[in-house]
């Protein structure tokens, strides 16, 4: 039976066209490679190559081989990544999540719940968490919508509500609320890696400047600066008020958010302690 080194070989000649060019990259000698296409024919007991004096084409045969050893790698590639997946799951939770809000809670609480298990997590774009659940790679996710799909439970977690946070002496700081293109064209203070609510704030305000900060740095620019902010319900009550700041609802559909936890069904057994504990928590 061939082997899968075989199959790389083999793609290796049919990508770069001689032996030499496929032997360089494949870091191997002429002769060793030439050797692997030999041992391979014999294997299949088909001629793959019309070989010429210094010179080696695929046939026919050859070139339907190259599709199957494209196939063959890429499931092997795909097995790989997948058994990984399962032995990184059996001793990590991975959460990758679409804000910076449910990673405040979620992990300490999976730490306190499974306390032999490693808790990572990651903020990722909405596309990209799904896809990774489908894959294995996270074993729960958190997104700003429901979804549910073949092999995949989806639970409401929790809200988020985003304010405009204004200096007093702000023309709108006496606002009961506002609309994000209210304040579009001012420069803004900004804390980065904040996930959708980026792609948000770039859609609704395309003209304003943000200036984004880490979040230490971020704090203490908004105590003393004059311009104006974002903050949210759930940084208010995990932060506290900052001072010398007016907290202004904002009414777009978008700054007013549902979080969905989405999961394997197949892991749902795992999960089954953090799933009761944030129904009893967020009376589900």
């Amino acid at each position: 039976m061939f082997e899968l080194y075989q199959m790389e070989h083999l793609l290796a000649v049919a990508e770069y066209g001689t032996l030499s060019s496929a032997a360089e990259h494949l870091h191997i000698s002429q002769p060793a490679l030439s050797r692997s296409m030999q041992r391979l024919e014999a294997e299949l007991q088909v001629t793959l190559f019309t070989r010429q004096k210094n010179k080696i084409e695929l046939n026919e045969s050859g070139r339907m081989a190259v599709d199957y050893a494209r196939k063959i790698m890429e499931q092997a590639q795909d097995m790989i990544g997948r058994i990984q997946a399962f032995d990184r799951s059996q001793r990590t939770i991975l959460v990758g999540s679409c804000a910076p809000a449910p990673l405040w809670e979620i992990p300490p609480l999976l730490s306190d719940l499974y306390p032999d298990r490693t808790i990572s997590s990651e903020i990722r774009e909405n596309e990209l968490l799904l896809q990774g659940l489908r894959d294995g790679v996270y074993q729960l996710i958190i997104l700003p919508y429901p979804a549910e799909g073949s092999g995949i439970a989806c639970v409401r977690y929790g809200e988020e509500h985003l304010y405009f946070s204004l200096p007093p002496a702000h023309p709108l700081s006496g606002s009961k609320a506002l609309y994000m293109k209210d304040l579009n064209g001012e420069t803004m203070l900004l804390r980065n890696h904040l996930g959708f609510w980026r792609d948000i704030t770039d859609k609704k305000m395309p003209d304003t400047r943000f200036l984004e900060q880490e979040d230490v740095a971020f704090e203490e620019l908004v105590k003393s600066s004059a311009l104006p902010s974002f903050v949210t319900d759930v940084a208010l009550k995990r932060e506290g008020h900052p001072p010398d700041r007016v907290n202004v609802p904002i009414l777009d559909e978008e700054a007013n958010v549902t979080y969905y936890c989405l999961y394997s069904r197949s892991g749902r057994n795992d999960l089954s302690g953090f799933l009761k504990a944030i129904s009893q928590d967020h009376g589900l």
